[in-house]
């Protein structure tokens, strides 16, 4: 794993009116799998920047460079540009959550820069399409390392970790129901809402909501023209999600108005049918 971000030099930050020492403290969200600039967590990241949140976010570029849609050069930079011009102090930490120490390291250096976490969002992912005749053992492992250990060591170090007010923290994670010539993605994913939706009881102690939330079809660049087709005319709307769209309900959950939401699994799909 490394984690290797540096923040942009001070004279490329943008400058602000109000003095940082008298200004209100912002809390921070620690947003996984912003990667890419069209991504859905980077329209998470922009949401919570524009809603008062510091940001620190994860990427892995070599998970990028080897899916069809290639790496983005300079994305992280660029992404934590935008959040700064939204007035978000940010990090961007290149993490390979393949690693079982990742958690831990992320952590640190977000708490190091940014101060303790408040909100933790879960919107990485390993998604390769393959069924039950066809997935190897190899990539069975890494959907399960990346897409359920790591999301299950992350909200446990969160949780370790947590210290705010009673009723202020948060855990969204992002999920699937495509299970069909997608098995170790489903699988994991399915995986992975059984923990989220565990740590609405496990950490309510603490005063943490956690919840999961299933974006429906959001085409961010993985969609052939046959399958936006198909999917645009299954969804009553007539239109395919967008970043944004899942982006306002992250936002909602992770507001004081969202703290009697727990413990669910929310469809956000535009009436997909499943």
């Amino acid at each position: 794993m490394t984690i290797n971000e540096q923040p942009p030099p001070a004279s490329e930050q943008p400058s602000t009116a109000q003095d940082p020492a008298t200004a209100p403290a912002r809390p921070v969200a620690l947003i996984t799998g912003v990667g890419r600039s069209i991504g859905i967590g980077a329209g998470i990241a922009r949401q919570l920047a524009a809603s008062g949140w510091d940001i620190a976010f994860t990427y892995w570029t070599p998970y990028d460079r080897r899916m069809e849609w290639g790496a983005e050069d300079g994305a992280a930079a660029s992404i934590a540009r935008e959040l700064e011009a939204a007035g978000a102090r940010t990090a961007a930490i290149e993490a390979d959550l393949t690693g079982p120490d990742a958690p831990i390291r992320i952590f640190d250096e977000a708490e190091q820069r940014l101060g303790p976490v408040t909100a933790l969002v879960l919107s990485h992912a390993e998604s390769v399409d393959s069924g039950i005749l066809d997935t190897t053992v190899e990539a069975f492992d890494r959907h399960f390392a990346v897409n359920t250990r790591a999301s299950w060591l992350l909200i446990r170090e969160y949780g370790l970790r947590f210290r705010g007010e009673p009723g202020t923290g948060r855990i969204v994670a992002l999920t699937s129901d495509h299970t069909v010539g997608n098995l170790p993605y489903g699988a994991s994913k399915g995986a992975l809402d059984r923990i989220t939706l565990a740590a609405a009881h496990e950490l309510a102690h603490l005063g943490v909501t956690a919840n999961v939330v299933n974006p429906g079809p959001v085409d961010t660049g993985w969609m052939n023209d046959e399958l936006r087709d198909a999917l645009t005319q299954g969804t009553p709307l007539g239109r395919l999600g967008t970043p944004r769209d899942t982006a306002h309900l992250v936002d909602f959950l992770c507001s004081p108005q969202g703290q009697w939401v727990n413990g669910q699994l929310l469809k956000s799909n535009g009436g997909a049918a499943s």
